[in-house]
């Protein structure tokens, strides 16, 4: 089980295959998150955090998705800082025995994060830059693990 934010950029095959190889897992679930570009409306992003609130909120997330579910793994990577289109924003991963508990527990990882981590988003885009509010969707997508 493993949380980390962090300004370096991370492999995902790195990172997966670390987890791959903890415990008794039969199934891993990874998701990552990309800085969107294509049809240059976001030039840049910058991310901010506060220095051991964030990590603490992610531990906290984690620690509810490994009571909830049977991980033998689990992790989130998370990127602060000035972000290009094309880089790696964040990564999640689960490992459990069964399919069904990782692709449930990294949807959760990914939703919770979406919500409930506090990070703030400024876009760069040719207008200028725009903070990134939070989604109704995303709230929506969250809402479905209240117990």
């Amino acid at each position: 089980m493993a949380v980390r934010v962090q300004e370096e950029d991370f492999d995902l095959g790195v990172e997966a295959a670390a987890l791959r190889g903890s415990g008794d897992a039969g199934a891993l679930v990874t998701f990552s998150g990309i800085v969107r570009g294509g049809e240059g409306d976001v030039a840049a992003m910058m991310l901010e955090h506060y220095p051991g609130m964030t990590e603490a909120a992610l531990e906290e997330i984690e620690a509810e998705a490994c009571a909830r579910w049977d991980l033998s793994a689990s992790l989130i990577i998370h990127r602060v800082g000035r972000l290009m289109p094309g880089e790696n924003i964040m990564m999640v991963a689960a490992a459990s025995r069964h399919r069904k508990a990782a692709f449930e527990a990294a949807e959760f990882l990914m939703d919770y994060l979406k919500t409930r981590a506090p990070f703030w988003k400024k876009e760069e885009t040719p207008e200028g830059a725009r903070w990134v509010d939070a989604r109704e969707a995303d709230d929506d997508a969250a809402a479905r693990w209240a117990k």
